[in-house]
């Protein structure tokens, strides 16, 4: 499947709260292929979101198991359709960045430790548990399906946003 095109904030649709999605078919799967040719293709990249390649659906992909931050505790490749957030304990505040956003990563403050449900790619309906830098990238990403961006959850611009000296 092809790599897709990253949306860059302003664009409107990231913006935008996404539908749910109703069925598993064909075209979602070709979607979430996608999603994992674009996660995989972008520079330290561990999860996308499908409006950040233009479909407004909610449905996003997560994989910190390459990462230095995830490699030690990890579920390895999720996909998340319709997910929700059932819990949310403890706090921490991490640097984050974004594809959308590639100029800039910010100080966010999010969960330490999760619970969710969501459907998979096979229509069976899941429970997870994740925590630490893994339980950070699914609310980034689950952040993107309400059209929230990690600019919106920093405190202050002026003293929690930075420019990136290089996005790699």
């Amino acid at each position: 499947m092809p790599v897709r095109t990253i949306l860059q904030f302003p664009h409107p649709l990231l913006k935008k709260m996404c539908r749910r999605v109703e069925r598993i078919d064909s075209e979602i799967l070709e979607l979430v292929a996608d999603l994992l040719d674009t996660m995989r293709s972008g520079p330290g990249s561990v999860g996308v979101a499908a409006p950040q390649i233009g479909a407004s659906l909610r449905l996003c992909v997560v994989d910190v198991s390459m990462s230095k931050l995830g490699r030690e505790s990890n579920h390895g490749l999720l996909v998340l359709i319709n997910p929700e957030i059932l819990l949310g304990e403890g706090s921490a505040t991490m640097r984050e960045g974004c594809m959308s956003i590639p100029d800039y990563t910010g100080d966010v403050e999010r969960s330490t430790l999760i619970r969710l449900s969501y459907t998979d790619a096979h229509g069976e309906q899941q429970e997870l548990e994740s925590m630490g830098f893994e339980a950070v990238a699914i609310q980034h990403e689950m952040d993107h399906l309400d059209g929230v961006l990690f600019l919106d959850r920093i405190a202050s611009l002026k003293s929690g946003l930075f420019r990136r000296k290089r996005y790699r």
